[in-house]
């Protein structure tokens, strides 16, 4: 079976887009715009579906919502209006 590459653009602290991008394995079916959880190094081939597989950054989960010091920074419900 195949796996679907990911060009993940990276976040500042702020959640501002960076000029930095990535490629990773997706096992969580992550859409544009989502903001995901990357596993890198040995802990992207840990799983079950990539074990097999030289993989060496993994999209392991997709965030719902992103708080700092109470303030909400990120709500996957609010991109989705």
């Amino acid at each position: 079976m195949g796996v679907k590459f990911l060009l993940l653009q990276l976040l500042d602290a702020e959640g501002n887009p960076m000029p930095e991008y990535e490629v990773a394995a997706d096992s969580v079916g992550a859409g544009l715009d989502e903001w995901v959880l990357v596993s890198r190094g040995s802990a992207a081939r840990q799983t079950s579906s990539s074990e097999v597989r030289p993989l060496d950054a993994l999209v392991v989960g997709i965030i719902d919502t992103v708080s700092v010091e109470n303030y909400l920074l990120y709500s996957k419900r609010d991109q989705d209006r």
